[in-house]
């Protein structure tokens, strides 16, 4: 008999794990419930703007080791776009100075030692604040081991790490943030230069994953909803959609990759993250001035990051619980009045359109990461996935598609790939 593989949600998660599980010659059919793939990294057609954009901007970087095996395997090399070097662009909107930050490619940060290089108003001393946080404990509060705050802190750290934990830095996990930290800054400029999709989130990571599992011979059933499973104390034995009933052996597999809440209803023993914050992006139909930077961090603004693309400007704020139910116009002014101001542009508001995402992401606090699962479940042919699983990182790109390289190699073992 042969055994089948069954991924449900078509986020990056679930891509993964069906991408590399599909490599290896299994029969993987993917469930999705949306009308597309992608989950939270998806692009559409937006009437307001006019034209296909992206949910939000998801930036990934150079030494994003999974990234790139994900984009090798499904064929899609060369997709994302940036800077040859690590270079990072900011202004302070309080009092107008802009600088760049160019870190040296080498994993001995030399460059911290140089006035032209460090990030305004630094001494050196305040970089080796943070190295406690490569070997934090899992309790303990980024708060809690950086306790001296100054000009870094404020001009890149706290900037950065809202960016990539999604949660106010202060009760943010140090483990998390040590993770993070240990892969990127630690390493290197050449593991951290910012890459950007190209032209689109879809375009690079979606469509041509669901072509290669075409390639391979897999379903996908987009717009059909897992609405329970059947569990006995070993296995799941069959998987209950909107259509029917599908019996599942217990020598096949199920991979569940849907977002923590879907997944604590249909497996009320698992013990889940529970918290979570907002992100706002928005998104206006402009072309940007003449060397405007690719990315460009904004201190002092209700902006965070602003992104620049050939007819439009986006702009993502992290943490953004504080602003999240604000009218939507309201927020479009908001932000486009630091947009003007950061690029200077002297014209009106743009076509625009506001993307909220109100449960984007867990908290990245030490209570919520405690309540991450592993990928391995009490039943043995069902395995989880998801960047809110126990990936050792914060709910990114990167950490949704190790859970999925995770969930596959389980998955793999069991049907003795």
């Amino acid at each position: 008999m042969t055994r089948k593989v069954f991924v449900i949600g078509g986020g990056l998660a679930g891509l993964s794990a069906a991408t590399i599980l599909a490599s290896r010659g299994a029969p993987v059919t993917l469930l999705e419930a949306a009308g597309q793939a992608g989950g939270r990294c998806r692009s559409y057609f937006d009437a307001a703007i006019g034209g296909v954009i992206d949910n939000g901007n998801h930036l990934v970087l150079s030494g994003n080791r999974a990234v790139h095996d994900y984009l090798a395997r499904i064929g899609a090399r060369g997709v994302l776009a940036g800077p040859a070097r690590a270079e990072f662009d900011f202004v302070d909107l309080r009092n107008g100075k802009r600088w760049q930050l160019k870190p040296g490619d080498g994993p001995l940060p030399l460059w911290v030692t140089r006035d032209a290089r460090r990030v305004p108003g630094t001494a050196t001393g305040e970089y080796l604040r943070y190295l406690p946080l490569l070997w934090a404990g899992p309790k303990a509060r980024i708060g809690e081991v950086v306790k001296q705050r100054g000009a870094l802190w404020d001009r890149l750290m706290r900037p950065f790490l809202l960016a990539v934990l999604n949660t106010a830095p202060e009760e943010s996990s140090a483990a998390l943030a040590g993770a993070v930290l240990r892969e990127t800054l630690a390493k290197g400029g050449r593991h951290y230069r910012p890459r950007i999709a190209h032209p689109t989130l879809a375009a690079a990571f979606v469509e041509p994953a669901l072509r290669y599992l075409e390639s391979k011979g897999a379903k996908v059933r987009l717009g059909t909803r897992l609405r329970g499973l059947t569990l006995n104390n070993r296995h799941v034995m069959a998987l209950e959609t909107g259509e029917a009933v599908q019996p599942v052996d217990g020598r096949d597999v199920v991979v569940l990759a849907v977002p923590p809440s879907v997944a604590g209803e249909l497996v009320p023993e698992l013990t889940v993250p529970d918290d979570f914050r907002a992100i706002v992006n928005a998104h206006f139909r402009i072309a940007p001035p003449t060397g405007s930077p690719a990315m460009l961090g904004v201190i002092g603004g209700t902006a965070e990051w602003i992104f620049t693309f050939p007819d439009r400007i986006s702009v993502t704020v992290s943490g953004a619980d504080a602003i999240v139910d604000k009218d939507r116009e309201e927020l479009a002014r908001l932000i486009w009045a630091d947009v003007a101001k950061a690029l200077g542009i002297s014209a009106a508001m743009p076509a625009w359109q506001i993307v909220k995402e109100k449960r984007a992401t867990f908290a990245a606090t030490p209570a919520q990461d405690a309540r991450r699962p592993e990928a391995k479940t009490p039943w043995r042919n069902l395995f989880l996935a998801g960047d809110w699983t126990r990936t050792g990182l914060p709910a990114t790109i990167e950490g949704a598609l190790r859970s999925g390289e995770k969930a596959a190699a389980l998955a793999a073992r069991h049907l003795s790939l």
